[in-house]
């Protein structure tokens, strides 16, 4: 039987790239949907003239990881067995959302990785975001005994069996740190495959205080022991040696 699957992408504020970005997905996926997370600019009025994806929309603009929220619960009460995220900036390429559900057979979640593999044409990641990056993710690692290479990569694949076991309440950036604390302690299985490293925002805002580096890893660490805490009150554990089969990279994947 064929599993039913859906491209899911927030968008805020996107319009010069909007429907190219749309287009492009829609060679390589069945069914599209695009949240709109309450934009300013003429992002909605396009979606609303498309007649070819599912379109959802905020009132007002509530975040990254709210937007994703809203995405896996459509994909849960419309049936889909598997979605996949990616972002509408351009920097996450289409046509590599078939491996991403290829490699979704076999895991919870499948996590896209900047830095996995080394892709001729690659950017150069901004200095500030990759140490964070680096630091946040290491933490991870030495959390849940993982290997991740990339905590923040917003190409992913989930199944919806899995999602449906989540309670995520981070509506802003900090979102993927509170489902990877909550995977960890559900055991799921987790496959890393790589990505090519395409930066087209460096002066992206994470809002307020938030975009002043140390103030975003201090954040970033408490919702991490909050997530965590929050597992341990539901009466998980935290993984008290490396996993045998839930956390597994894919590095040669082209």
């Amino acid at each position: 039987m064929t599993q039913r699957w859906l491209a899911a992408l927030p968008v805020y504020n996107e319009a010069p790239f909007v429907n190219q970005v749309l287009d492009e997905v829609l060679k390589y996926a069945p069914d599209v949907l695009a949240v709109n997370d309450g934009s300013k600019d003429a992002t909605g009025e396009l979606l609303d003239q498309r007649g070819d994806i599912a379109v959802l929309h905020h009132d007002q603009n509530r975040g990254y990881g709210a937007a994703l929220k809203t995405a896996f619960q459509y994909a849960i009460d419309e049936g889909y067995e598997i979605v996949v995220t990616l972002d509408c900036d351009g920097q996450h390429q289409p046509m590599r959302i078939p491996r991403f559900v290829s490699a979704c057979q076999n895991a919870d979640i499948v996590s896209g990785s900047r830095y996995l593999k080394k892709y001729d044409g690659d950017s150069v990641p901004p200095a500030q975001r990759l140490f964070i990056n680096k630091q946040v993710t290491k933490t991870i690692n030495d959390l849940f005994h993982w290997n991740l290479t990339d905590t923040f990569c917003g190409f992913k694949a989930y199944r919806t069996s899995a999602l449906a076991q989540l309670q995520i309440t981070i509506e802003g950036y900090a979102m993927p740190l509170e489902l990877w604390a909550q995977a960890a302690m559900l055991e799921m299985r987790i496959i890393e495959i790589p990505v090519p490293l395409i930066y087209l925002d460096e002066s992206r805002s994470f809002g307020g205080a938030l975009d002043d580096g140390s103030v975003r890893l201090a954040y970033y660490n408490q919702v991490i022991e909050q997530s965590i805490q929050t597992m341990l009150d539901r009466g998980y554990q935290l993984p008290s040696t490396p996993p045998t089969t839930s956390m597994q990279r894919c590095g040669e994947c082209p």
